[in-house]
């Protein structure tokens, strides 16, 4: 299965939600399903981190950047671990207006090349026709210069065979906004957005274009990770990322093990040394898998313990 840049679009989604996330959403109803036991990895998508030195637990939950509306809401377990939690923090500080109002420019490419530069005429042509074909939430003409990969983060949102979008975070911020809760961020845009620096541009924009001349495919393989994640299948995620995105290999480290890595570290230091209890929300690809934050933080000597969710 052909779908270049999955890893790309699953770990690094929330750049895309962040700069489309309005500052209200409406109520979603709530959904309360008990995690399945089995031998592998539990079918859930929260966890509760003790252990290791914490006085009080925090938690974390596996969020996906961009879901149906129909599909996203939030479990009566989640709802009381936000209201119960000293703050929530996601990948990115979503609430936080000054890093909003600076995205675009992280958003371009850094040596101010332009889309048309990096392809063939014919090549570009096809783009061109793409989104001549199809409706998307910017034109082409805006985004030229533009780091491909952002390109196709805003292809993917209208993969979807819905009308109306939501992204997890969306929720839970609405939800701790009814307690006042501080939002904050694991990373920064800057870092994000710097992430797709790591790769050639070039590289890029072929991903680009073979990612629309095969969206029919690209669209199956959407539609089949939002399945996997309304079952809270962490396993057959990670089995995703992994084996249905070749030509990643090399900057896997990059997009997705070195930051699981980095927060293993982090969750410790942003709880205050284990003194207050977090709602840590993350794209859900980060969590299983051995080099996944579940396994890494075990590796550290945390307790995880599975949540009905």
């Amino acid at each position: 299965m052909k779908s270049s840049g999955l890893a790309v679009l699953l770990t690094l989604g929330s750049l895309f939600s962040f700069a489309q996330a309005p500052k209200t959403a409406a109520k979603p109803k709530a959904v309360a399903k008990p995690a399945a036991k089995t031998s592998a990895t539990p079918k859930t998508l929260l966890w509760e981190i003790s252990g290791n030195g914490m006085a009080k637990p925090s938690y974390l939950f596996g969020t996906m950047h961009i879901l149906c509306e129909a599909d996203a809401a939030l479990s009566e377990n989640l709802k009381k671990i936000i209201q119960s939690s000293d703050f929530i923090c996601f990948e990115l500080d979503m609430d936080n207006s000054e890093e909003t109002m600076g995205f675009m420019k992280y958003a371009r490419m850094s040596d101010n090349q332009k889309l048309q530069d990096l392809l063939t005429e014919a090549e570009f042509a096809r783009i061109e026709k793409y989104f001549s074909d199809n409706k998307t939430m910017l034109p082409l003409s805006m985004l030229t210069r533009f780091k491909p990969y952002f390109i196709s983060s805003i292809i993917s949102e209208r993969l979807m065979d819905c009308p109306k979008k939501k992204s997890m975070e969306e929720l839970i911020m609405t939800e701790g906004r009814k307690y006042n809760k501080e939002i904050k961020g694991i990373e920064t845009v800057a870092y994000q957005a710097g992430l797709f620096d790591s790769i050639p541009y070039k590289k890029q924009a072929k991903d680009l274009l073979s990612y629309i001349d095969s969206i029919d495919t690209y669209k199956k393989t959407t539609l089949k990770l939002a399945e996997v994640y309304k079952k809270q299948d962490l396993s057959q995620m990670d089995s995703l990322i992994v084996k249905s995105d070749p030509g990643m290999e090399e900057y896997m480290d990059v997009l997705l093990y070195n930051r699981n890595l980095n927060w293993s570290h982090d969750i410790f230091n942003i709880s205050q040394d284990g003194r207050q209890t977090v709602l840590f929300a993350v794209g859900a690809g980060h969590l299983a898998g051995d080099k996944g934050v579940l396994a890494l933080l075990r590796k550290k000597g945390y307790k995880l313990k599975p949540l009905p969710n």
